[in-house]
């Protein structure tokens, strides 16, 4: 079961939503502010993906964060900056059994990975 994490008014992932549909492609949604984000689910992130892929850095959120918050490098406290600001992750994210894509959405790269 592929697992969507997203924000539910965000286009980007309404557009994954609807493209999973049309492909008969089933997942499960988790919307970031529905449903907080565990510091177990977040270090896994950052362990195998990393700050540079998991951060949406032309987002608001990332914007709005302190000159020290973005230079920070220490894995723990990216953890409690997400899980205070779940939009700074990079969206739609969708965990497969065996990936995490976080690249947003790409119909082509997901055509590959998905089918």
């Amino acid at each position: 079961m592929i697992t969507m994490y997203g924000i539910a008014n965000c286009d980007t992932v309404k557009k994954a939503q609807k493209w999973l549909t049309a492909n008969d492609i089933a997942f499960a949604f988790v919307s970031f502010r529905e449903q907080p984000l565990t510091s177990e689910k977040v270090n896994h992130w950052l362990t195998t993906l990393g700050v540079e892929k998991l951060i949406n850095k032309r987002s608001t959120s990332w914007r709005q964060l302190s000159e020290e918050q973005k230079q920070q490098t220490d894995a723990s406290a990216w953890v409690d900056t997400i899980i205070a600001q779940p939009t700074l992750i990079k969206r739609p994210l969708l965990e497969l059994e065996d990936a995490t894509l976080i690249n947003g959405f790409s119909e082509s790269v997901w055509q590959q990975q998905l089918k």
